[in-house]
This record gives C-alpha cells, structure tokens and sequence, in this order.
C-alpha cells in the first residue's frame, strides 16, 4: 500500500508517458495466451537504453513500466469478467535478438535492476512466465546481472525457447492472438505482421530528444560539493496548499533524494521518527536536469538526515533541503558541482504536472 501510495498507482492509469518514451520504448501488450492471461512482449533489438535516459529521468522510464503493469492487471479484471474465471497472472515474451554490449551499459542495467527488484517487491507472482527467444551468446552475461534481483521463484519461470522458438510458442499463445511476427496469425489492420498499434518495436533515440545539452536552465544557486559531504538549503512555506517544486541537476554522478513529513516543532528527529512522504531514490541528474514536486497539505517541519534531501511541508514551518553525493563503482571520485532551483508555488490546476498530495 505504501508503494502503491508513492507512486500514485491509483491513478496512474490517467497519465500519459512523454512522447520520446511513447515511440521510442519498445514494449507493448499483444493478444492473450490459451488461458486468457494478456501477453507484454519486450523487443531489445530496438532498446535504446542510453538515448532514452538522456531523454528523459529514470523515473519517467520506471513509471512507464508501473503503468503499464497496471494497464496489463485492468485487462485482467476484464478477462475475469468474460470468461468467469480468475485471471491474475500475466506472460511476457523478451525477444533478444540484437542484444549487444550497449545494452549492458551500467546506468540502464541499474535501470533494469531497480525494475525488478519493484516487482519483486509489489507485484508479487504477477507473472507466469518470461518466455526468451532468439538468445544470443550474450544472453547469459545479461541475464547473470539481473538473477540477483529476481526470486528463485521467478526464475523458475524463465523459458528460454530454441531454434524452432516459433513452433514452441503456439504451445502458449494459439495463433490468432500471436502476431506474424513471432509465428502466429495475428496481424493489424491493414496486414503488417508486427502488429505495429500493439507492439512499439522502438529504435535509436534521436538526439534532439536529448535534454541534457539542450536544457538550459538558470539555476538560483550552484555549489561544489566535496565526496561524501552535504550541502543545506532553507525554504519556508507560508501557507497551505502550496506546491513545493524542486529542480536541479549535478555534474559527475548521480543524487540520493528523499522527502520526510516531521510534526514535532524544534526537535530533531530520526528518519525512523518522521513521515516517508516521498521513498529514496537515486536520480541520475548528470544526464538529465530533475524535476518534481509535491503538494503540501498538512503542516509540519523537515529536517536534515543523513545527507538526504529533506523538505519542509508544513504550515508557517521552515525547511531543510540537504543533497548528498551518491558515489557508484562506475564513477569517477572527487568532488562534483550541484545546481539546484528549489521554489513554493501556489497550488492552482494544471500549473505543477505531476505535483501529487500528500
């Protein structure tokens, strides 16, 4: 419940991806196998994994994946319904062919690894099964980085289909609701045997898609901070209903991020004592400026913990924000400049997108 209330799944269903994760995430829900589960087939050959996390925050690509969970989980309910029986489980088909060395690149293995380790965690046996097909030589390397994230469980799932991989899927999925494409008969509208209004078979990112040269912003404040050190910034909120909005971005690495709810005034506390408003999370604002907000509703005090950014949400109460260097293997040491725009706007319709209450 709690992720569930994080992430705002509730409501998740009435966002809409941006348009470079629309047409350049290659993912989609085809068609359902012989027991009516719906069928989210993967397509790496066309993952572009660096173009699409300097486009856009890893954020934004985990949400992406969330909704479409919950998409598939809605279709489910519908199946339930029509053919009066229990359909909670969903099959996904990963088609490796293509795989290469740049789709082991570390920050979109972390992507990759972070998804599953929330699935692990919050949608738990959701799957059926994870059908590979057309795995290269490769595959085991790529598969060895994710098999610590997933449960044995799940890993039982995983089937890896040989040569005759066509033949082998009619087994699961009955022609007419397995595309051409992967052996069936399935195909759009007008005849394309990729089923191309279901399936986005994604493809390279085009650099005007990119926003960390083309995003300029004038950020109120820049610092260097040293390895291991923090920086405090102070903001106070006036009054209720404000939306506090943060934007900033860093050079060299990537920033830990967490917001706190505190009630009790002029006290310190622990981050076990204070209200979880919004969960850790790494953000890779050296490749793509951040930019989030929260509306505030109940009063309180933030306070510093740990090196993590903290933020006031409270009625005539005082905040502090504090940014962390979050130091991985890959990631050079030393010291590394933070540019940061934190700010209070009133809370009117349609002025934050993505600003969410508390």
């Amino acid at each position: 419940m709690k992720f569930r209330k994080q992430q705002d799944l509730d409501n998740i269903l009435a966002w809409q991806p941006s348009e470079v994760v629309r047409l350049y995430e290659p993912s989609g829900f085809c068609g359902h196998d012989r027991e009516g589960s719906p069928v989210w087939y993967h397509i790496i050959r066309g993952l572009d994994l660096k173009g699409l996390l300097l486009s856009v925050s890893k954020q934004e690509l985990l949400r992406f994946n969330f909704w479409s969970l919950e998409l598939l989980l809605r279709d489910c309910e519908q199946q339930s319904q029509k053919l009066g029986k229990k359909v909670e489980k969903i099959s996904t088909v990963f088609d490796f062919e293509g795989l290469s060395l740049r789709h082991l690149w570390k920050p979109g293995v972390e992507l990759v690894q972070e998804f599953f380790s929330a699935l692990e965690a919050n949608y738990p046996e959701i799957l059926k099964n994870l059908i590979i097909v057309k795995a290269p030589k490769l595959f085991p390397v790529a598969f060895n980085l994710i098999k610590p994230y997933i449960t044995e469980e799940t890993r039982r799932k995983v089937l890896i289909l040989g040569g005759n991989w066509k033949q082998e899927l009619l087994k699961f999925i009955s022609p007419d609701q397995l595309p051409v494409e992967f052996g069936g008969t399935m195909t759009d509208p007008d005849g394309n045997p990729k089923c191309l209004t279901k399936i986005n078979y994604g493809g390279d990112v085009p650099q005007h898609y990119f926003l960390r040269n083309h995003v300029r912003v004038q950020y109120d404040h820049q610092a260097t901070v040293g390895r291991g050190s923090s920086l405090q910034v102070d903001n106070e909120i006036l009054f209720p209903g404000c939306v506090l909005r943060w934007q900033f971005a860093s050079d060299g690495g990537d920033i830990g991020f967490r917001v706190f709810l505190k009630t009790k005034m002029g006290e310190r506390q622990r981050a076990a004592e204070m209200t979880e408003v919004l969960a850790s999370q790494r953000y890779n604002a050296h490749m793509v400026p951040e930019d989030g907000s929260l509306t505030c509703t109940e009063a309180g005090v933030c306070e510093c913990w740990q090196g993590w950014l903290l933020l006031d949400l409270g009625v005539g109460g005082r905040c502090t924000a504090c940014i962390r260097s979050h130091q991985v293997g890959a990631l050079a040491p030393g010291s590394r400049v933070w540019q940061w725009h934190p700010g209070l706007v009133p809370a009117q319709e349609g002025e934050v997108p993505g600003g969410r209450p508390l």
